[in-house]
């Protein structure tokens, strides 16, 4: 998922999963690699919590960490989204004034584990530069050291999404922003077809792998967010695309697994998490590759149907839920209820049957005000957890003023009127949420003693 921008701004607001144009501009600078940064040791240093003073001591767990995929839904929670800050595009407040950005607080999290989530995956930026040469980035290093205290702290899991690394920045999300509201030059999508860049993605990953494979809130290392190549970004059917792109270095079941037997180089346990191209979502996930590792969770991006209804940017939207209208575009009707989600979700059961391997929901959602969102909500997260599906609802915003007065389009705080631009609780959609977080029975302190 991809967090819209700037909604005071016209030419800044964007739903980024809807981005599909050619990337451009690569630059000369891709050519060639210095080599890596050496990854020095496999203990995870202790975080420095940015409310607190002192270093966070952590106790180890006892946990099997494959076990909280396995089976009945175990983890239910909220994305949250960060980049590195670009202070010419976001100035000084909109992202705030740190190398990482927008900032979460320890109350941020707090608030989310007392409303019964268990369960954050950090959508944010790798550990190494997206230019070459190649590097580790302390600085967002030290960000994530800080998020995973804070997540520790209030007591939740959490999974590591990386967005960006070596030859891939977070624009790729919204591409088609390039030369109007953003630099074309932040546009780095050359993972793709160059090979240097993807084997730093793979150290990249060794190297996190080491650092935290030991850390007891760290349940799942997500490979890369929405895989999608640039280059096919106006493919929209999976059979065409292999048909043109499989076995290429477009193709990202050829990448994946390196990245994985790199992990497992360094960490055997922690589980891995792994989701299919054309930004992940269910209708590309039969052509995702299980790697044979029995530590592995597939994952699945539930934002369907998208144009037609969860993201409806339209203060007046025209589809309501349930409702009628063509969803397959043959130019006929079809019925839009919790029926329609059920076939749908049936790609699902039909990949777990046939790999007998673990799913997860890491991303979903729907635009606040859109007419129906409680119910359709309401609808889905019943079929994943009829199907033992974790699931991760994006997302949690941080109480980050500069950041929710412009981005709050699926700030579920601020209940369902498009007008409101604060905090109003109670709502229907935050007391849906919270009655299935309530659910939660397990925690990180449920496997740790001092």
């Amino acid at each position: 998922m991809k967090p819209a921008y700037h909604q005071a701004i016209p030419q800044l607001i964007l739903l980024i999963f809807l981005v599909f144009s050619l990337s451009s501009c690569l630059g000369d600078e891709k050519d060639r690699m210095e080599g890596f940064e050496p990854s020095h040791t496999h203990e995870f240093f202790p975080t420095q919590n940015l409310d607190s003073p002192g270093t966070l001591t952590l106790v180890p767990s006892q946990l099997d960490k494959i076990s909280l995929w396995q089976g009945k839904t175990k983890l239910r929670g909220a994305n949250i989204w960060q980049r590195v800050v670009v202070p010419d595009l976001d100035g000084p407040e909109f992202l705030g004034s740190a190398h990482v950005g927008p900032p979460y607080t320890q109350a941020d999290f707090d608030r989310l584990a007392s409303l019964g989530a268990n369960y954050v995956n950090i959508s944010g930026p790798g550990l190494f530069t997206e230019l070459p040469p190649y590097k580790l980035d302390l600085e967002v290093q030290d960000n994530l050291d800080n998020i995973l205290g804070m997540i520790y702290e209030a007591d939740m899991f959490a999974v590591i999404t990386f967005r960006t690394g070596p030859g891939r920045s977070d624009f790729t999300f919204y591409s088609d922003g390039a030369g109007d509201w953003f630099d074309p030059e932040l546009l780095r999508e050359w993972i793709w077809d160059d090979t240097t860049a993807q084997e730093a993605w793979i150290e990249m990953w060794r190297y996190t792998a080491e650092r935290y494979r030991e850390h007891p809130v760290v349940i799942g290392y997500d490979l890369m967010c929405e895989p999608h190549p640039g280059g096919m970004r106006e493919i929209y059917d999976p059979d065409e695309f292999f048909v043109q792109y499989g076995g290429t270095s477009l193709d990202w079941n050829q990448l994946y697994p390196r990245i994985s037997a790199a992990v497992r180089e360094v960490d055997p346990d922690t589980p891995i998490l792994i989701g299919g191209m054309g930004w992940s979502p269910i209708r590309w996930l039969p052509f995702l590759e299980p790697t044979g590792d029995g530590r592995t969770v597939y994952l699945v991006h539930q934002y369907e149907p998208q144009t037609e209804y969860t993201h409806q940017e339209s203060r007046h939207p025209k589809h309501s839920y349930p409702d009628r209208f063509d969803l397959d575009w043959d130019g006929k009707k079809d019925d839009f209820d919790q029926e329609w989600l059920d076939n749908y979700f049936g790609i699902i059961d039909q990949y777990q049957q046939k790999w007998n391997v673990p799913l997860a929901v890491n991303e979903y959602g729907i635009v606040r005000w859109i007419p129906g969102g409680e119910k359709f909500l309401e609808d889905q997260l019943a079929l994943f957890e009829a199907r033992g599906l974790n699931h991760a609802i994006w997302m949690w915003d941080p109480a980050w003023p500069a950041w929710t007065e412009e981005v709050n389009t699926m700030n579920y705080r601020f209940g369902q009127d498009p007008k409101i631009q604060e905090d109003t609780l109670p709502n229907p959609l935050m007391d849906l949420l919270q009655d299935f977080w309530s659910r939660n029975e397990i925690r990180p302190s449920d496997f740790t003693s001092d």
